[in-house]
């Protein structure tokens, strides 16, 4: 079974709908950057225009990142478990 890197498992966190804040990703992946991996992210998931990474301040004062599905329904490519990209 292959290992899902980093990046895979933050993927695998915001298609849930849930937001993740630095803290949380450090804590549950390891992450020691999220603003990296994220701009890396946003990078690769709003290429094609299916996806959007968006920002929210939290009431503690962190910054929370969710995914958004700008086109439900019409896809051209998901991810797989393992976060990699597949056509639909």
């Amino acid at each position: 079974m292959a290992t899902m890197t980093k990046k895979q498992k933050v993927i695998n966190a915001l298609k849930t709908g849930k937001g993740l804040t630095a803290k949380q990703a450090s804590s549950r992946f390891g992450v020691g950057n999220l603003r990296a991996t994220m701009s890396s992210i946003k990078t690769e998931l709003e290429r094609y225009g299916n996806w959007e990474i968006v920002t929210e301040s939290t009431s503690a004062g962190l910054t929370r990142y969710m995914m958004n599905d700008t086109h439900p329904g019409t896809r051209k490519y998901g991810f797989d478990k393992f976060g990699n990209r597949h056509a639909i």
